[in-house]
């Protein structure tokens, strides 16, 4: 399972026009699932979503982490994330989770996360999204599990 995740100021996912999800400052996960991913590695790849410490102290060093800072958590299925890219001008998704078994498992990950966490959005699996972002820093990192 990979997240790609960014520091945002501000992040909203819509869908035909209309803003299904949102946050303030926090974190953008997009989330890639791989064929053999279980909910063990949704629950890990939360934990390292959650705690990673990608957010400044005051004496301006990534000491804090999502909770600490009480911030938003937007989370978005991507499966193009699991593309195989190593070759050629086409990426491969032989890798990648089908839908019938990938949707459940990213659902799992929203409702832990609402559980653990008090502000969590989400986009929703398998429609056309368009992903609006202010990337602070920009800093991104790829999370793998």
């Amino acid at each position: 399972m990979l997240s790609l995740i960014q520091r945002v100021t501000s992040a909203s996912v819509s869908i035909n026009q209309e803003i299904v999800g949102s946050i303030q400052h926090g974190i953008l996960a997009l989330v890639g699932i791989e064929k053999t991913d279980t909910q063990k590695q949704a629950e890990r790849l939360l934990e390292r979503i959650l705690t990673y410490r990608i957010f400044n102290d005051t004496h301006k060093k990534m000491n804090l982490n999502l909770q600490d800072i009480k911030g938003g958590l937007l989370l978005v299925s991507q499966f193009t994330l699991v593309a195989d890219t190593k070759s050629g001008t086409r990426p491969g998704f032989s890798t990648a989770m089908q839908p019938e078994q990938s949707e459940p498992l990213f659902n799992y990950l929203v409702q832990l996360a609402k559980q653990k966490h008090a502000l969590v959005s989400s986009g929703q699996f398998g429609a056309d999204m368009q992903v609006t972002l202010c990337n602070d820093g920009p800093v991104t990192f790829l999370l793998n599990v």
